[in-house]
């Protein structure tokens, strides 16, 4: 062999072994040890290789089938058919190396997702944390949990990783999250994975992937006059690029929202930009899933005017009927006018899951809401209203009704008083002889006290659909 020849493989030799020792196979840290994947369906499982048209091969403990693909572009990705499992499986990905993914579970997975009432964690002081953390020993209850992180560009990864639930990994995660989570997991006997993307202040144009704002003159113009701020992310897509685009790909059951508190400022648009963004998640996950939402809790906004609680509450609770598979928790009773942060989280997450119970999951027994506004029907001087989830009845907390107010075509709102007939609401005013219109908690820190036989409160409504200036409801001060 003359010396050239044995320089050059001796010199291949040397690339190869380079090659190898820097080549990998990775997957998302979404797809990890510890994770849930979305039981009974057809789920993606991807990743990335480094040594081109490469074949990899798939198999699961759960399932004798074996898969195979070519990697394209360096990535690489299978649809994987999930049974259900309350035991630990793994998933094995060969190729040049071998990558095994362990302990993971076969069940419920929900997306907890929004600003900082879903972000507080138990270790914040919620109520009851003490004896609720020593309890949370459920193997069985998985968390993704994420850190901090925006972007200007949609990322097809994130930081983060998956835990199972026990007393530290509870305090660390979102309460409301959890609570949900626990009443599904024991309801339904299943394993449950809960993803926590949450950003305390966050507005919704940050959740919404940008080009969708920029193509929508309304909110485009309207997200203009938005507040920016130091210390939590304001620029169109941010969060949505870098916590919920790489999720795109991971099958969710459905999603449990709490926001809004930041639109109060522009509060206007939430009416398009939160159905908007609902519908866009749903068409960039190519999931019809449910998607479950909390109003916002009165409270007693003292550091700046213009702020308008109550047309974000209406603008959550026009959704339920613009937009299919969708609920919302009433929060104006747990509530706390005084603290933007109210300690019960309990309730939140549990009401959250009655929704869950009876629409996703078929508990028809279940009653997910409290009265809802149906329709309204005048007679004389009164006007008589009916609600939805109210086929039991209505009751009153308290000796008379409050927070209902009556107008008539002047558009001019008073007082009014109510009582309760059956599942009907009767309200006047002597200063209204012919009404048209009634609204009730129609304000940022109203304290109403209308319920159903099942104990849930009613949601604050509106029947007009006056378009006053910042939509500041006319209102006559002098009369009671």
């Amino acid at each position: 062999m003359n010396l050239s020849l044995k320089y050059f493989l001796g010199a291949s030799f040397l690339l190869i072994i380079c090659q190898s020792s820097y080549a990998k196979i990775w997957s998302p840290a979404i797809l990890s040890d510890n994770m849930v994947l979305q039981q009974n369906s057809t789920v993606k499982i991807w990743g990335w290789t480094t040594v081109p048209n490469e074949e990899i091969v798939l198999k699961t403990t759960w399932s004798n089938k074996e898969y195979k693909t070519k990697a394209y572009q360096g990535k690489w990705e299978f649809r994987v058919v999930t049974g259900s499992s309350n035991t630990s499986q793994e998933i094995t990905i060969d190729g040049h190396e071998k990558l095994k993914i362990k302990n993971i579970l076969l069940g419920e997975v929900w997306l907890c997702a929004g600003q900082s009432n879903m972000e507080m964690i138990t270790n914040w002081g919620i109520l009851n944390a003490k004896e609720e953390k020593s309890k949370a020993n459920h193997t069985n209850i998985r968390f993704f949990m994420t850190p901090f992180y925006q972007s200007d560009y949609p990322q097809d990864n994130l930081l983060g990783h998956w835990v199972e639930c026990n007393p530290e990994t509870m305090g660390e995660f979102s309460a409301v999250g959890y609570f949900f989570g626990k009443e599904i997991h024991e309801k339904l006997n299943t394993p449950v994975g809960l993803i926590g993307t949450y950003w305390g202040g966050s507005q919704i144009k940050t959740w919404m992937k940008q080009p969708i704002i920029e193509t929508d003159k309304d909110i485009k113009e309207v997200q203009k006059k938005m507040n920016n701020s130091s210390w939590v992310p304001t620029k169109p897509g941010v969060i949505f690029n870098a916590l919920i685009h790489p999720l795109l790909n991971f099958k969710i059951k459905g999603v449990i929202w709490y926001q809004g508190e930041s639109n109060v400022h522009n509060p206007k648009a939430y009416y398009k930009s939160f159905p908007l963004m609902i519908e866009s998640w749903r068409e960039l996950w190519d999931q019809n899933f449910p998607f479950y939402y909390v109003q916002i809790a009165p409270y007693h906004y003292t550091y700046a005017e213009n702020l308008h609680a109550e047309i974000i509450r209406d603008a959550q609770l026009k959704t339920l009927s613009k937009i299919e598979k969708t609920g919302m928790v009433v929060t104006n009773d747990i509530g706390n006018v005084q603290d933007q942060h109210p300690k019960n989280k309990m309730d939140v997450g549990k009401r959250l899951s009655l929704w869950a119970l009876n629409k996703t999951y078929g508990y028809d027994d279940m009653v997910p809401s409290g009265p809802i506004y149906k329709a309204m029907n005048i007679q004389g001087n009164k006007i008589f209203i009916d609600f939805d989830y109210a086929e039991n009845g209505l009751f009153v907390k308290g000796k008379k009704l409050r927070e209902f107010k009556i107008a008539g075509k002047d558009q001019i709102f008073y007082e009014a008083k109510a009582t309760v007939k059956g599942s009907k609401v009767k309200v006047w005013s002597c200063h209204v002889k012919k009404p048209v219109a009634v609204r009730f908690a129609y304000s940022n820190s109203a304290l109403p006290n209308l319920y159903n036989t099942e104990g849930l409160p009613a949601s604050a409504f509106r029947t007009d659909d006056w378009d006053q200036e910042e939509g500041i409801p006319k209102e006559n001060k002098n009369h009671k």
